[in-house]
C-alpha cells in the first residue's frame, strides 16, 4: 500500500516545491496535513529558500480531505480526531507567512484542496483542472476557510453557487472569475510557478492575501441582499438540507465581523454540523456507493473484464429506446430490433427525442449528438447479432415471449455474448430455462428513463458466471451507471423491496385517509413525489402486469384491492392520457381529481373496508411510517435471503433506483436511526388492527427482540428460501 508523505525539494533559483503524495488523489489525511507544516517549517526556517510552490503528485493537486476521518467520528463521536487546519495551516502557516506560496494546481483540487490553494498568495493551473467546493454533498461545509476566502476571489454569488450546488468549475472559468492568476501547459506548471513564487518574494507581482481582500463583495446592503435571496432560494430547494444555511451563516459573519472571524465561526460550525444526521446519512451514503464495487467472488478472484464494443437490445419501447440511449452515450455501438418498421421507426425517434432532450439540457452538443446516432442501427431480424457482444431483451413482461427469444438469440449470437434480460420482476431462471446457456444469462435492470437514472440492477442466478457479473459492472460503469448485484427472486431487489411501498398507500385509502394528503406528507418526506403521482408517471399497464406476479410470489402479504383496474375502466392511464388520479394540463400542471373518490369509494366496497364509513385518524409521521415500514419489512427478508451483498447495497438502491431521499442514508440507514424495536411494534400493532399485509418478518422479530440494528451483517438463524414465481 502506497504511503502517505510530502516531499520537499529546495531549486538553485530559491524556491521549495512542497509535493502532496497520497495516491489516487492525494487526500488530505491527517499524515498529510502533519507533512505539510512539517515542510513549510523547515522551508519558513531555512535561508536559501525565498517563496514556496505548494503542488500534488501524480497530476492531481489534491481531491480533499480524507472522507474517513469523518466516519471515524461518526463511529466515535470524538471531533477532537479533526486536525486544526483551517487557522493552524492555512492561516498563520501558508496566507499569513514571511515567505509568499503558489499553489501549482493540475488535475482537480476540490474541497479541502481548493481550500489550501486559496491560501496561497497566486494560484497556477493547468487548462483542464477541476475546481470545486463539493462538501455540501457531505453535509458539512467548506471547513479550511473557504467560506470566506472562495466569495473574496470568484464574488459572493458565484461562490455561493458553487457552494450550494457543490458544482465544479474548469480552470478556464476560473482564470475568468479571478480564482486562477494564470494558466499553463502541464509541462510548463512548475516552471510558471516557481517564476510566479519568485516574482512575488522580490516584490514584482503583489502578494495577494484572499482573505483581507473585500473588492469582489460589493457594499454590504447588496450582500446582505444575495445572501437573502439565497437563503429563501435553498429553503425551498433543499428543505432538509440543514448544511445549506449554515454554510450561509459562515459567509454572512465573514462579510459582517471580516474574513478572519467568519474563519473562526466556520470553524465553529463545522465541528458542529460534522456530527449531524444530516452528515452522518451523507457519508454513509458516499462510502455505500463505492461499497457496490466490491462483490466477493466476482471482484476478487482475479478476473478481468472484457471490453463491450457492440450491444443488441431487443424492443425500441420506452425502456428499450432508453437502454439503447445509454450506451449510445458511452459511445457503445448499438443495433436495435423490432417486430416490424412501424415499431422500429418509433424506437429509432425515441433515442432520436432523448438525444434532443439532453442537447437542450446542454449537457449534449449537436456535434455529439451526430456521431452518437451514427453509432445506431435498426434491424428486424436477428442477422446482425452474429458479432455483438451483450443483448438486452426489453419487451413487455410476458414469459413465453421472453423464453422463446432466448432461444433464439442463443443459437445466433457467439458463445462470448452475454445475453441479458430487463425484466423488472420475472425469476431469471424461468426466463432462460428453455436454453443452454444459463452460465451467461444475467438480468441488466435498469430504471425508466434509463438514459437518466442512475442505478443498473445486475440480476445474477446461481448460474451465472462470475466473469458476465464483472464484465456487466464494467460496461455499467462506462455508461455511467451504479451498479448493484442482487440476487435472483420474483421482483429482485428494488421491486421486491419496494413492492409494499405502493400497496401500503392503498391500504391507507382504503382505511380513509385521503390520497392527496398521502402524496403531500410522501413529498414531504423527500420523496421527489408522492406514490399516487408515482403511479400515473409509470402508467398503470406495468403495474397490472406485474400484480399478480407478486400476488403469486409472496401470498399472505400482499394488500389486494380493484382499485387499478377501476382507474381503467373509467378511461384513466395516468399522465399518458392527462387522467389519473390527477388531471394533468399543459405544462406539466397537475390538480386534484375529485371524480376519483368514486372510485376509491367502489374499491372499498369490494375490497369490504370501511362499511361503517369512518376513516381512520393518522398523524403525519403514522403515514409516513405506515407506508414505510412494510418497506423495510420487505428489505429484511431481502436481507434475510441473502439477495444483496451488504445492507448497503439496499441503501444505495433505495436512493437511485425509488429515490429515497439521500439525506436519510438510505432505507435500511433511516430504519436503523428509528430502531429495530420501535419498527417491530408499530408492525406488530397494525398487523394485529388491519391484516397479514404489516406482519413482521423473522429477521425484524429477532433484531428487535435481541436490540440489533437491521444492517449488522451476517443472516438471520431461519434460513428462507428466496421467493419464487
Amino acid at each position: 500500500m502506497a504511503r502517505t508523505r510530502v516531499f520537499l525539494e529546495v531549486g538553485s533559483d530559491g524556491v521549495a516545491v512542497i509535493t502532496m503524495s497520497n495516491p489516487p488523489v492525494n487526500a488530505l489525511a491527517p499524515s498529510i496535513i502533519a507533512g505539510l507544516k512539517e515542510k513549510y517549517a523547515e522551508a519558513m526556517s531555512r535561508n536559501d529558500v525565498k517563496a514556496i510552490v505548494l503542488t500534488g503528485d501524480n497530476g492531481k493537486f489534491s481531491g480533499g480531505f480524507d472522507i474517513n476521518v469523518f466516519a471515524e467520528v461518526h463511529k466515535s463521536g470524538d471531533i477532537s480526531v479533526l486536525p486544526d487546519v483551517s487557522v493552524d495551516l492555512v492561516v498563520n502557516t501558508i496566507e499569513d507567512a514571511k515567505k509568499p506560496s503558489v499553489a501549482a494546481i493540475q488535475g482537480l483540487a476540490l474541497g479541502g484542496g481548493l481550500e489550501l490553494t486559496m491560501g496561497c498568495h497566486a494560484r497556477i493551473s493547468t487548462l483542464d483542472a477541476q475546481l470545486g467546493l463539493p462538501e455540501l454533498s457531505l453535509g458539512v461545509i467548506p471547513g479550511f476557510g473557504g467560506t470566506q476566502r472562495l466569495p473574496r476571489l470568484v464574488g459572493l454569488s458565484k461562490a455561493i453557487d458553487m457552494m450550494l450546488l457543490s458544482k465544479s468549475i474548469r480552470a478556464t472559468e476560473g482564470k475568468e472569475y479571478g480564482l486562477i492568476d494564470a494558466i499553463a501547459y502541464p509541462n510548463d506548471l512548475l516552471m510558471v510557478a516557481r517564476q510566479w513564487a519568485l516574482e512575488i518574494a522580490e516584490r514584482r507581482k503583489p502578494r495577494l492575501r484572499s482573505l483581507h481582500r473585500t473588492d469582489k463583495l460589493g457594499s454590504l446592503s447588496e450582500a446582505h441582499q444575495i445572501v437573502f435571496e439565497m437563503r429563501q432560494q435553498a429553503k425551498k430547494t433543499a428543505p432538509h438540507m440543514p448544511q445549506h444555511q449554515v454554510c450561509l451563516d459562515a459567509i454572512e459573519e465573514g462579510i459582517i465581523f471580516g474574513g478572519y472571524a467568519g474563519v473562526l465561526k466556520e470553524a465553529r460550525l463545522f465541528k458542529e454540523i460534522v456530527l449531524s444526521t444530516t452528515a452522518r446519512s451523507l457519508v454513509h451514503v458516499f462510502f455505500a456507493q463505492r461499497a457496490t464495487s466490491k462483490v466477493p467472488k466476482v471482484t476478487d478472484i482475479g478476473l478481468k473484464p472484457r471490453h463491450i464494443k457492440k450491444v443488441a437490445v431487443i424492443g425500441g419501447g420506452l425502456m428499450g429506446s432508453g437502454i439503447a440511449t445509454a450506451f449510445l452515450l458511452g459511445d457503445i455501438h448499438v443495433i436495435l430490433k423490432e417486430i416490424d418498421s412501424t415499431f422500429l421507426q418509433r424506437g429509432m425517434k425515441s433515442i432520436a427525442a432523448n438525444l434532443d432532450g439532453l442537447v437542450k439540457k446542454g449537457s449534449l452538443t449537436l456535434d455529439k449528438k451526430s456521431k452518437v446516432l451514427s453509432n445506431l442501427k435498426g434491424v428486424l431480424d436477428y442477422s446482425d447479432f452474429k458479432d455483438v457482444d451483450m443483448v438486452i431483451e426489453a419487451v413487455i413482461e410476458k414469459i413465453p415471449l421472453k423464453q422463446s427469444i432466448f432461444n433464439e438469440i442463443e443459437k445466433i449470437c457467439p458463445p462470448h455474448c452475454i445475453l441479458a434480460s430487463n425484466t423488472s420482476t420475472i425469476d431469471l431462471e424461468i426466463v432462460g430455462e428453455k436454453t443452454n446457456s444459463q452460465d451467461r444469462i444475467v438480468g441488466a435492470h435498469f430504471f425508466s428513463p434509463a438514459h437518466v437514472m442512475p442505478l443498473l440492477e445486475i440480476v445474477r442466478t446461481e448460474k451465472t458466471s462470475p466473469q458476465v457479473v464483472l464484465d456487466v459492472m464494467n460496461v455499467g460503469k462506462v455508461i455511467k451507471k451504479v451498479p448493484v448485484v442482487v440476487g435472483n427472486c420474483t421482483g429482485f431487489a428494488v421491486n421486491r423491496t419496494f413492492f409494499p411501498y405502493s400497496q401500503a398507500a392503498k391500504l391507507l385509502v382504503h382505511l380513509g385517509v385521503d390520497l392527496y394528503r398521502i402524496d403531500r406528507v410522501i413529498s414531504g418526506f423527500g420523496m421527489p413525489m408522492g406514490p399516487f403521482q408515482l403511479q400515473d408517471l409509470a402508467g398503470y399497464g406495468v403495474a397490472l402486469a406485474i400484480k399478480p406476479i407478486f400476488s403469486s410470489a409472496f401470498k399472505g402479504r400482499t394488500f389486494e384491492s380493484e382499485m387499478l383496474e377501476l382507474m381503467v375502466e373509467d378511461g384513466r392511464n395516468g399522465k399518458a392520457n392527462g387522467r389519473g388520479y390527477y388531471l394533468y394540463k399543459p405544462g406539466n400542471k397537475l390538480e386534484p381529481d375529485s371524480s376519483v373518490q368514486a372510485i376509491i369509494d367502489e374499491s372499498r366496497r369490494r375490497a369490504g373496508m370501511m362499511l361503517s364509513g369512518k376513516p381512520i385518524t393518522v398523524t403525519d409521521q403514522e403515514i409516513v411510517e405506515m407506508i414505510f415500514f412494510p418497506v423495510v419489512n420487505e428489505a429484511c427478508r431481502v436481507m434475510a435471503e441473502q439477495i444483496v451483498v451488504r445492507a448497503s447495497d439496499v441503501d444505495i438502491a433505495s436512493i437511485l433506483g425509488m429515490g429515497f431521499p439521500k439525506h436519510r442514508g438510505g432505507l435500511l440507514f433511516w430504519a436503523d436511526t428509528i430502531g429495530s424495536s420501535y419498527i417491530y411494534s408499530k408492525l406488530t400493532s397494525w398487523a394485529g388492527s388491519y391484516g397479514g399485509f404489516f406482519t413482521p418478518s423473522q429477521y425484524l422479530e429477532e433484531r428487535a427482540k435481541k436490540g440489533l440494528p437491521l444492517s449488522l451483517a451476517g443472516s438471520s438463524s431461519s434460513k428462507s428460501s428466496r421467493s419464487r414465481m
